[in-house]
């Protein structure tokens, strides 16, 4: 191979490789509906909470329990306060798919039936139940990325996401 040619390829594959940074866009991950960026600039999170004894419990308001408290400080990383919609699982899942709603709590595990449906975060804890193990998910609008990606982030940071909160 000729000196030029190995000089051509090699100034070709560093091109190549220069664009490569360029598809991925600044803002990646996304939200095609914009919920992370309208959380925070209305500073509103709405938050839809099914009651499950010992993660979310729907008798007073606001929501009270372990979840709701990881809730209310997600909201308060993103400068935002909670407006609670409390109903059960099916609606919830509806709401997020129609917007109305930006994240669910309700000791949702990740063997949720609704998975088509909605973006189920990583697993933020496990618990022993019963002899079985129960992973931990919330539930948010399928393809909000960047409201995932923010908020699994910070359950990660956080110690009492670690075990049963």
């Amino acid at each position: 191979m000729s000196q030029i040619r190995r000089v051509l390829l090699l100034v070709a594959a560093v091109v190549l490789l220069a664009g490569c940074g360029s598809v991925i866009p600044d803002d990646f991950p996304a939200d095609p509906d914009g919920t992370l960026d309208r959380v925070r600039g209305d500073g509103v999170l709405r938050v839809g909470a099914s009651p499950r004894p010992g993660w979310v419990d729907v008798a007073d308001d606001p929501p009270a329990g372990p979840e709701p408290r990881l809730v209310l400080g997600f909201a308060d990383h993103l400068a935002a306060e909670v407006r609670w919609t409390v109903a059960g699982e099916e609606e919830l899942v509806r709401l997020l798919e129609g917007g109305e709603i930006d994240l669910a709590v309700g000791g949702f595990t990740d063997a949720n039936a609704w998975v088509d449906k909605v973006g189920l975060t990583r697993a933020y804890t496990e618990v022993e139940v019963a002899g079985t193990t129960e992973a931990h998910v919330m539930m948010v609008p399928l393809g909000e990325n960047a409201l995932q990606s923010e908020l699994e982030r910070w359950l990660d940071a956080q110690p009492t996401a670690g075990g049963r909160p």
